[in-house]
């Protein structure tokens, strides 16, 4: 990427020195690992698996601080394969994770790893039928990752057994803090054997976190991948700040979305409703585009990541539901398409690109009524942009500071619309659980539909819903437990004889 544009509102790191890499096989690592790594092209180590390695190999507590993106998985997941005696029918790991997603891709990278080594693992989540998962554990796995609330049904169930775990691993742990997962947590950590090894790894430290470390920790190993001075932001990650009307956001969006190498693109919205608004605008406009957000049933969303992961849709519009957890390769381009809540949220969502030693351009948009709320994000971050300019999407300075063609429009020109789409990704059943939700329109006519015999359908009707036998029926009622509708029929025949005179009369 060029390295010369001063565009207002823009901060291009400087770049960093490379240092030497270290393969897996220097670290001691079995040669069925290094192998199955090697398969997929990686054989040098990230400085958090390095400095991990070692430690963790040697079964040792572990506290691992890195910020997202720089390969906390195989810090973690290699010394935990590599203890494995495969073939028995408990778990001997627990991996927790604050969310379904992160669950997928941290299973995903298990699998890889331990690929020649015929490790089975399990991945247990909310949202997915129950059944396959107990018939899982019946026949036996070795590894076991899952988010707190699906862990703990299981064991109070007695499907699943901790009394064999021998390492246990919290990820994301100032996550499942932000979630309220602690005293979950606490609980799993009472299941599971006391002599175990522990290992820790989260991107910040909260004295919450801290706490949970003494109190189940054995003298563990603090490791550090950055140094003290080195900031919380991917140092690879461009990062653009522009005060934009909101009336013009999708304007500048989909003028962002047609810049120059721009790969797969991750855009951030506050609310569901707003992240179905941008998707449903983007996808008028010529756009490859999925949501994920919390409305959605988790096949959908499984489908959804499924489609950007391949490359059939190149835009993924998403609430922080997707800013933890997604190891997406080629996301090139982050867009903050609302202000975050704070600068954590900031963190979260860059973090999904610039991951893994790659490059990437972060772009928030800030209202006029966000200033306050950017103005602390940007203190606590020093990024240097407290007063974004204001751009709109005919901005030269805009266009140059994100090479976008000068000649784009807010509609993706039709020559360029080669992506599969949403549609093109299959429906896979997981069996979901909770009640499927019934349309409104669909509901009331199955109520009319009903009749009051037992055994009627609405397709046969009974034979006492005739207009005969409801003009005939009587309700008996009571007040205080005397029945007063004898009373009430006496008025109504009363009432019947005085209209049929008067008929009669007339």
């Amino acid at each position: 990427m060029p390295e010369d544009s001063d565009a207002p509102g823009s901060h291009r790191p400087p770049r960093q020195p490379e240092p030497d890499p270290i393969s897996f096989r220097d670290l001691s690592v079995a040669g069925d690992i290094c192998a199955a790594l090697e398969d997929i092209g990686i054989k040098t180590a990230f400085p958090i698996q390095a400095l991990a390695l070692p430690v963790g190999l040697a079964g040792n507590d572990i506290i691992g601080q890195a910020r997202t993106g720089t390969g906390k998985t195989l810090a973690f997941g290699i010394p935990v394969l590599q203890q494995l005696a495969h073939g028995g029918a408990r778990p001997q790991a627990l991996i927790v994770v604050p969310t379904r997603e992160l669950a997928i891709q941290v299973a995903g990278d298990l699998r890889i790893a331990g690929a020649r080594l015929g490790t089975r693992v399990l991945t247990v989540y909310g949202g997915r039928a129950y059944e396959p998962q107990i018939e899982s554990l019946r026949t036996g796995v070795d590894v076991v990752v899952g988010t707190p609330g699906r862990l703990l049904d299981l064991t109070g169930q007695h499907h699943l057994d901790l009394s064999g775990v021998r390492a246990l691993v919290l990820d994301e742990a100032d996550r499942m803090l932000d979630l309220g997962f602690l005293p979950d947590v606490e609980r799993i950590l009472k299941l599971v054997p006391e002599q175990r090894q522990t290992m820790l790894f989260s991107a910040t430290m909260p004295p919450e976190v801290v706490t949970l470390a003494r109190r189940h920790l054995n003298r563990p190993m603090h490791i550090r991948a950055e140094g003290s001075d080195e900031p919380e932001h991917a140092p690879e990650v461009e990062q653009h700040v522009f005060r934009i009307h909101h009336l013009d956001k999708i304007e500048v969006l989909a003028r962002v979305l047609q810049a120059g190498e721009r790969g797969l693109t991750m855009v951030f919205c506050q609310t569901k409703r707003a992240a179905d608004q941008v998707a449903g605008d983007l996808t008028t406009r010529g756009f490859a585009v999925a949501s994920v957000h919390g409305d959605l049933g988790q096949g959908q969303r499984e489908r959804a990541l499924r489609a950007f992961r391949n490359g059939k849709v190149d835009v993924l519009v998403a609430t922080d539901v997707a800013a933890r957890g997604l190891d997406v390769d080629d996301v090139t381009h982050v867009v903050n398409y609302e202000c975050p809540e704070d600068e954590k949220a900031y963190l979260h969502r860059t973090g999904r690109t610039g991951r893994a030693g790659r490059t990437g351009i972060a772009v928030t948009f800030v209202d006029w009524r966000d200033l306050h709320r950017w103005k602390l994000i940007d203190e606590a971050l020093g990024l240097g942009c407290a007063e974004p300019p204001e751009m709109y999407s005919t901005s030269p300075e805009l266009l140059n500071a994100l090479r976008i063609p000068q000649t784009v429009t807010g509609t993706l020109p039709k020559a360029q619309r080669e992506r599969a789409g949403l549609a093109a990704e299959a429906i896979e059943d997981i069996g979901e659980t909770g009640r499927a939700r019934t349309p409104r329109a669909k509901s009331r006519t199955r109520q009319r539909g009903r009749t009051r015999s037992q055994g009627a359908t609405a397709q046969e009707p009974a034979a006492t819903d005739s207009p005969a036998a409801r003009q005939a029926r009587v309700r008996r009622r009571t007040r205080r437990g005397e029945d007063v509708s004898r009373g009430q029929q006496h008025g109504h025949d009363q009432y019947q004889q005085r209209s049929s005179h008067r008929q009669r009369a007339s």
